[in-house]
């Protein structure tokens, strides 16, 4: 082949080339693979946490009831409510109120026991048996200021009474435990079987059945609170009665009658000023 051929081949192959190029369509720009910098990572979705459930408050722990007192001898103390008397020794009064909320109680040991000593065993209008009868040395405690008698109680049902409350000490034993002051004051009278306190706010306390013969305080001493005043005794004067304190509040109250200064149940007085004695929360 001559050279003048090759050269017009050549020619016309690469203006082949051109039109080619010119004429022959693109494709899609969708169809075009993607730069590198259009590629996107492919975002993973975090999972969502659970939700969480609110804690559980704990529970209150219920409120514990105090332990009922225990006495010197490890007895659990007992008592019935306030004019409770024993089956046929009276109407109690029952709307009784603590008068005296700061007083001692009266004896010196965390052992003694409340209830009648005239319906009880060793009284005259008792079930039978002696003063030292193991029944009467129990709790429970019993009411006694409205049981049947014939004196003057404005604040018994009935108009009349016992006016105090008698108890007996931790044993049937004469001349050996310790009637103590409830409050400061002044001891106003001793009588044959009987001695008066009275405290600056004119509050009267009355211990009867104490021995005589062995007080410790006489007419116009001044005592100060749980001050030993004499031995609970059988002391009656000119006879024996059981072994036991017979305790009195008196203070001006309002009564049925108007104003007047008169005898209250002592009861719940007792009860609380035991409870403190027994608790430990008793400061003389």
């Amino acid at each position: 082949m001559s050279r003048s051929i090759e050269l017009s081949l050549a020619a016309a192959v690469a203006a082949a080339g051109i039109a080619a190029m010119i004429w022959w369509p693109l494709e899609e720009e969708d169809t075009l693979p993607p730069t590198e910098d259009a590629i996107e990572e492919p975002v993973e979705e975090t999972p969502e946490e659970p939700a969480e459930e609110p804690a559980e408050e704990p529970a209150e722990e219920p409120e514990e009831e105090p332990a009922d007192p225990v006495d010197a001898a490890g007895d659990t103390f007992a008592y019935m409510p306030p004019g409770d008397l024993l089956p046929d020794s009276g109407t109690g009064q029952t709307e009784q109120i603590n008068y005296a909320p700061d007083m001692r109680f009266p004896m010196e040991m965390g052992q003694a026991y409340a209830n009648s000593q005239v319906y009880m065993h060793g009284g005259y209008l008792g079930p039978g048996g002696g003063q030292c009868n193991a029944a009467n040395y129990t709790y429970a405690w019993r009411d006694n200021f409205c049981e049947t008698r014939g004196y003057s109680t404005p604040l018994c049902p009935a108009g009349t009474g016992h006016q105090g409350q008698d108890i007996r000490p931790a044993t049937c034993q004469d001349d050996t435990h310790w009637a103590v002051a409830s409050e400061a004051g002044t001891i106003t009278s001793i009588g044959s079987y009987s001695v008066r306190l009275m405290t600056d706010e004119g509050v009267r306390y009355t211990y009867l059945h104490l021995d005589k013969d062995t007080l410790l305080v006489e007419v116009g001493d001044e005592v100060e609170r749980g001050q030993r005043l004499g031995f609970v005794s059988n002391e009656f004067g000119d006879s024996a009665t059981t072994i036991h304190l017979h305790f009195e509040i008196k203070m001006a109250m309002t009564t049925p009658d108007g104003l007047q200064n008169t005898v209250v149940p002592p009861y719940m007085a007792l009860v609380d000023s035991y409870e403190r004695l027994l608790d430990g929360t008793e400061t003389d």
